[in-house]
């Protein structure tokens, strides 16, 4: 990666910035980890575009939305595939994560409702999901071809949230366990992970 600032702002939680993370994690790139306290946000939230979060700055240019962002980080860390078509499977495995993660109530303030809507996400959706991803990755190591990707990461930092939602959630689904155990020993996402803030999502 060319010599760049990096500035990643977000809350104090993994997220939908902790994906940009371990691809900077993994890449062993030096960046600023600004995290912004619940307390603070309604006083520079209008500093922010969109008044929203994250927002990365490179070399003080801001680069809006959760997954651009990330895929830009990819493409720099050379984690998005070997050919244009393992880029594109990177992308549509990326994308059936985070249509699920957008599935997740997290806005609902009723308490019973929010359980009830998590058990239906989790009994309706995430079978057809890991079913998925274990037929997608089959008898290899790796999501994507023969090394990892960005896909594999936020396998990763997905089911980390998961597993808080719903332990033991991916049980039945010995491969992509294994994925996640891979993910996990790759030795500078180990170090991010053993030695980043701990909070619950």
């Amino acid at each position: 990666m060319t010599m760049q600032s990096y500035k990643l702002t977000y809350f104090n939680m993994r997220g939908r910035a902790e994906l940009s993370r371990y691809i900077f994690a993994y890449a062993g790139i030096a960046f600023e980890d600004r995290r912004v306290e619940w307390k603070d946000w309604p006083l520079i939230k209008k500093t922010f575009p969109l008044g929203k979060l994250p927002v990365l700055e490179v070399n003080g240019v801001p680069l809006i939305q959760s997954l651009a962002i990330a895929r830009f980080l990819a493409k720099e860390a050379g984690l998005v595939g070997n050919s244009k078509l393992a880029e594109a499977q990177a992308d549509a495995l990326v994308d059936t994560l985070n249509d699920f993660t957008l599935l997740i109530p997290w806005r609902e303030d009723n308490p019973q409702i929010k359980t009830q809507k998590i058990d239906m996400l989790f009994q309706s959706h995430a079978p057809k999901l890991l079913d998925h991803l274990q037929c997608h990755l089959g008898d290899r190591e790796w999501l994507v071809g023969d090394s990892e990707t960005w896909a594999d990461l936020y396998c990763h930092v997905c089911f980390t949230t998961f597993s808080v939602l719903r332990p033991g959630f991916a049980d039945h689904h010995p491969a992509l366990c294994g994925l996640i155990d891979r993910v996990e020993a790759i030795p500078n996402v180990a170090k991010w992970i053993q030695s980043r803030p701990t909070t619950e999502f």
